[in-house]
């Protein structure tokens, strides 16, 4: 542990007790396929119930009309995040009938690509453009891999931290938001060097069902467990894996973040960009729209990394033009796994931990990342999805090769300290009671999700989609039972009703045609922003 570090966080702890900063800010985003009493994914729409997918602002969905998404508000405290989201599963079930929301990101039994129905978000033009993203996304990359599920988690930390941080730096020459997306940037660097640790913690998908890949077509790391299952014995994630949510044309734009102007150049050059396999797939089949275009990008959504900067838009504006604007708001951790030991995929505990990892990775020394281990940074990440419960793994750091337990167990030192940072502004220690709590997991992989999920397997003989479904009929039941907030209730209700006559609204307005929309879209997306920093504070 670096002096500069322990100093830091001595130093902001006397601040924390002293009030001068408050607590993280947090957001959870949690995906769920619906499947029927008989694990298959759902044929049938996002319920009408549930309000409209299109302007909901806590149920809606992503890839598909089977595929649930519920969105938190913002809160100080994690256990409050949870609580929300509690209530929204509690909501949904009171309108799925007989279906199930899936607890694990590896998806229910499939049949075939055409079995993921493509969401429809209505005939306005920002809901075709939704659909037709999505359509684009299946050209490219088929529409299972889009079955996939996770949970993302946003974070931000308060402005008056930030202002403090500012001072000890003696950076008070940059403006407010130049140094907060600087240091946003850092903790990402050091959060793409170390997000092995959190995939080793949390992934909890070392099987699946053998409908997820084409028939003949099985990976020498996977081996068959029953007739219909395929395991892979030492892996932590393999939604994290080559066989989830990776794509060789995206490897090629070496995003390292090491400053936001690079980043937002990046993205902009990949959906300005034309891409040769992406053309001869063609925009349009007659008047039928197949993608938005033939970019590397249709748009910046499109790019996935396992954590993103992040700001809230505006009208007109796309995410990186409100980076390039107002810098980094908050950060968007996007490879965790779901739980399906868990009802809501996540728990408290967790999310507190992660917390205090992210405080590390943020006042951890962060240098920038040369081009040579770019092409590296993603090493250890791959070798922790495919085999990190192998006790004969070793991990490269510095050109040294270390085991998962023993530099895991030096990382964990460093966040016990970050922990204690942020339990200054608690009532009592959760922060650190989180960490106390996975520490001996390094030590024992049968303790992680990924273990217990397997060996659960191994034990009972169950096929996959068997374990996983009587996991969910267990948290069905469950969340059935208990209820929902009065007063969130009667909100959620409100909120269906007011969400369809927002989608009628924003139909019933809509004069362009879509393709005028579309090339306004673009032409838009492609401008700068001037930055609000080079013009003062905001």
């Amino acid at each position: 542990m670096s002096d500069s570090y322990s100093d830091t966080v001595s130093h902001l702890a006397g601040l924390a007790t002293q009030g001068r900063f408050g607590r993280l800010r947090r957001g959870l985003e949690k995906e769920g396929l619906r499947v029927d009493r008989q694990g298959r994914i759902a044929a049938t729409p996002h319920p009408y119930a549930l309000g409209s997918k299109l302007t909901h602002p806590h149920i809606t969905t992503d890839y598909s009309e089977a595929l649930l998404e519920y969105i938190t508000p913002v809160y100080c405290r994690p256990g409050d995040a949870v609580d929300f989201l509690a209530d929204l599963h509690r909501f949904s079930y009171r309108h799925l009938g007989d279906e199930l929301v899936w607890p694990a990101s590896m998806p229910a039994r499939l049949d075939g690509n055409d079995s993921v129905t493509i969401a429809d978000y209505g005939s306005s033009n920002v809901g075709t453009m939704k659909h037709v993203y999505r359509k684009g996304l299946d050209v490219r990359y088929g529409r299972i891999m889009q079955a996939i599920a996770g949970i993302h988690y946003n974070v931000s930390l308060p402005d008056e931290l930030w202002e403090l941080l500012r001072e000890r730096d003696g950076a008070m020459e940059m403006s407010l938001d130049d140094y907060r997306s600087s240091r946003y940037f850092g903790l990402i660097r050091n959060f793409r060097r170390h997000s092995w640790l959190l995939l080793y913690l949390f992934g909890a998908s070392p099987a699946l069902d053998r409908s997820f890949l084409p028939e003949g077509n099985i990976p020498d790391k996977l081996r068959s467990h029953g007739s219909e299952t395929l395991v892979s014995p030492y892996a932590t994630s393999l939604r994290m894996s080559d066989l989830g949510y990776q794509n060789k044309v995206q490897e090629q734009l070496k995003i390292c973040f090491n400053s936001l102007s690079n980043y937002v150049g990046t993205l902009r050059h990949a959906i300005s960009t034309p891409w040769p396999a992406y053309e001869a797939l063609g925009v349009r089949d007659g008047r039928d729209w197949q993608q938005l275009n033939a970019n590397i990008l249709q748009i910046e959504n499109e790019y996935y990394s396992d954590i993103r900067p992040k700001r809230v838009t505006r009208h007109n504006e796309t995410p990186s033009q409100a980076l390039e604007a107002r810098g980094v708001e908050y950060i968007e951790v996007r490879c965790l796994d779901l739980d399906p030991f868990l009802p809501l995929g996540i728990d408290e505990a967790r999310l507190r931990f992660i917390d205090a990892f992210l405080m590390w990775c943020l006042l951890a020394e962060s240098p920038w990342i040369p081009d040579e281990e770019c092409d590296r940074l993603d090493d250890n990440r791959r070798l922790v999805v495919e085999r990190g419960r192998d006790p004969e793994l070793r991990l490269i750091q510095d050109g040294q090769r270390r085991s998962v337990a023993d530099w895991g167990g030096e990382i964990f030192v460093e966040i016990a300290r970050a922990a204690e940072l942020l339990d200054a502004l608690e009532q009592g220690t959760p922060h650190a009671d989180a960490v106390a709590s996975l520490r001996p997991w390094l030590e024992d992989p049968a303790l992680t999700p990924s273990g217990r999920l397997l060996a659960r397997l191994e034990s009972t003989g169950e096929e996959f989609v068997e374990a996983i479904l009587a996991l969910a009929g267990e948290h069905a039941e469950r969340l059935r039972r208990e209820a929902v907030s009065p007063a969130r209730e009667a909100t959620f209700e409100q909120m269906v009703g007011t969400s369809h006559q927002q989608q009628r609204d924003i139909e019933a307005a809509d004069t362009q045609r879509f393709e005028q929309f579309l090339e306004h879209y673009f032409a838009s997306a492609s401008e700068p922003r001037v930055a609000v920093a080079s013009q003062g504070n905001a």
